[in-house]
């Protein structure tokens, strides 16, 4: 096993996303210094910036949480945004996080990146054995070259940098921008706007019939915090459930959640991605890891975030 780290001031990069609120919440529950910096007071993409950020502070830790991030149409939209934003921020804040001599860096990458020809389920060795999903392949680019930047840092100067790849995510801060959303804020709005207006069915994009591993955000805090205090290895590590439901069976739970009663239309016009997408969580359950939360009750938590927010 790994040396134990203890964090003692973090500073949770991106904290205003669903995962990075997550991460602050349970890094507060465990009495550690969050720290915090808005993007109009920091720009993640200015390298002289960030690292005059972090001379002044000075965190014993780093959680890689930010990110331009969005669904299937969302990276079809704006491939340069995702692209660029990407790639900038994991240089500069993983530069910069070696310039700082930062005792530990846990940079978060994404399931999406797996190649389109690795068999199910994915396993981390499978990274960069082929070609990206077409439909998210600048932000899948964006990603390796952060877990790369992680790998070669600890190969050349030692640095404690790991990186890991969380299966697909919702929960409480989670982002409703219509057709640009990750699938379950997209099916919630779309459900709850269904419900309230009485809508006599709801367009599901795609067949239904993909698979998922969906793992609730909080649930994604937890692991992360493990992987901080016990994993050091080269190579990143798979987070998930283990289990995977169809589009399909995750829209029908959802639909049971928000009580809406008309029917759901696969359009089978539209995209689907990759057929099957589950992970091989070994690793992480061998670090004493597994996910706490069911299906129903992070959808029924997720709902009421939304209600909070949203719902007028």
């Amino acid at each position: 096993m790994a040396h134990q780290f203890k964090p003692k001031k973090i500073w949770v990069c991106g904290h205003t996303g669903m995962v990075g609120q997550a991460l602050c919440r349970y890094f507060k529950a465990q009495n550690i210094l969050v720290l915090n910096v808005t993007r109009n007071q920091l720009d993640l993409r200015s390298q002289d910036g960030v690292l005059s950020w972090l001379k002044h502070n000075k965190p014993d830790s780093i959680i890689v949480a930010a990110g331009t991030v969005g669904g299937i149409q969302a990276n079809i939209d704006r491939p340069a945004d995702f692209l660029y934003d990407n790639l900038m921020i994991a240089c500069n804040v993983i530069h910069a996080a070696a310039r700082q001599n930062i005792e530990k860096l846990v940079y978060i990458g994404s399931s999406c990146i797996y190649p389109l020809t690795a068999s199910q389920p994915y396993q981390e060795d499978d990274l960069l054995s082929g070609s990206f999903e077409p439909t998210n392949q600048y932000y899948a680019l964006a990603k390796v070259a952060g877990i790369k930047l992680c790998e070669s840092y600890k190969a050349q100067y030692g640095h404690n940098f790991v990186s890991c790849l969380p299966t697909n995510l919702y929960g409480p801060g989670d982002r409703y921008m219509g057709k640009h959303a990750h699938v379950p804020a997209a099916l919630i709005e779309r459900f709850h706007l269904a419900k309230i207006n009485n809508w006599e069915s709801v367009d599901v994009w795609g067949t239904g019939k993909p698979k998922r591993d969906f793992l609730y955000v909080d649930d994604l805090a937890s692991a992360i915090f493990k992987i901080l205090e016990l994993y050091d290895d080269k190579t990143p590590i798979n987070i998930g459930t283990g289990r995977d439901v169809s589009i399909k069976e995750f829209a029908c739970c959802l639909k049971d959640v928000i009580g809406y009663e008309g029917k759901l239309v696969f359009d089978s016009a539209k995209p689907d991605g990759v057929a099957c997408k589950s992970l091989d969580v070994t690793k992480i359950s061998q670090l004493g890891w597994g996910p706490r939360t069911s299906l129903n009750d992070g959808l029924q938590k997720a709902y009421q975030d939304y209600l909070n927010r949203y719902d007028n």
